[in-house]
């Protein structure tokens, strides 16, 4: 899929899965079904797999996969052979976004990013941007090969008011709005330039997501998002949603909305041995919640 824009990509596939939803892999041994056998590898496999392969037979559909690379790597080798795995066998069906939050001096970055774009053969890599430009700039070259670079701009978890929400001084504006502006600069610094690269904007505050919207209209660049935190997080599939699509409805099939264990992990909550049937009926609700990509 290199041969075309990251950007492009996104449109494609929300247009033929008719979502935007994202279905985030971060597995946990103890939360995966006693029915499934086999090593950890081979467990991890199928629980996603089954899931997955039985979307289009319901008539349900997602549009990415984002495997959290610290889900896989707290199992060592046989975690990490479970991703390559399921990263292989949905090449090209979906968009593959690795969680990976990799950040370093520019030739540790240099090095993530092939890890990332040539080994895990990922279509997308999420990215620590406050080491600065010259620690992005690695991943900001990759884009010009079709490939996708999320920032960390306001991620929903409770700590990050600690800093990203923080006002900054001159303009009392909170970093998150720094970083996009940033991040805006750094796509049109691209030889030749190119699109910004996307940014990480968490669901569970939807007054910051709204104020990220209008900021990337005021740019008036195409600026991907990545949205955490529907679901266990608390976020509201249907309020970000709204959200979306009415404040950058013409950039709407470029973002994505995600949502991890509250789908592989629905049979729990539904108190069900039908993981598979759980999962598909949590994906329709939040694709009904997400609303209508017209």
């Amino acid at each position: 899929m290199a041969s075309i824009s990251y950007n492009s990509q996104l449109v494609q596939m929300a247009e033929k899965n008719r979502s935007i939803l994202c279905f985030g892999l971060d597995p946990v041994e103890e939360r995966l079904p006693a029915s499934i056998g086999g090593t950890l590898r081979e467990r991890i496999v199928k629980f996603y797999s089954s899931i997955i392969e039985a979307l289009p037979s319901e008539g349900q559909s997602i549009s990415a996969l984002k495997p959290n690379y610290a889900y896989f790597a707290q199992y060592g080798w046989e975690g990490l052979q479970a991703l390559g795995e399921l990263m292989d066998k949905y090449r090209g069906q979906y968009t593959l976004i690795f969680d990976g939050k990799r950040g370093d001096i520019g030739t540790s970055s240099a090095a993530y990013a092939r890890e990332a774009f040539d080994f895990w053969k990922a279509d997308a890599l999420t990215v620590s941007p406050l080491m600065g430009e010259d620690s992005v700039r690695p991943f900001l070259d990759c884009m010009n090969g079709g490939k996708g670079v999320y920032l960390l701009c306001r991620t929903s978890n409770s700590g990050a008011a600690d800093f990203l929400a923080a006002e900054l001084v001159p303009d009392d504006k909170p970093l998150y709005i720094s970083i996009l502006r940033k991040a805006a600069q750094w796509g049109a610094s691209v030889s030749p330039p190119g699109p910004a690269p996307g940014l990480v904007v968490g669901a569970t505050n939807t007054d910051d997501l709204e104020k990220v919207l209008w900021e990337i209209e005021r740019t008036g660049q195409q600026m991907p998002l990545l949205v955490p935190g529907v679901g266990a997080q608390g976020g509201s599939a249907s309020e970000v949603g709204k959200c979306l699509r009415e404040t950058l409805r013409s950039q709407l099939k470029l973002q994505r909305i995600n949502a991890s264990s509250s789908i592989a992990y629905a049979y729990q909550k539904a108190k069900t041995d039908d993981y598979i049937g759980a999962a598909l009926k949590e994906i329709a609700t939040l694709n009904k919640s997400i609303g209508p990509l017209v």
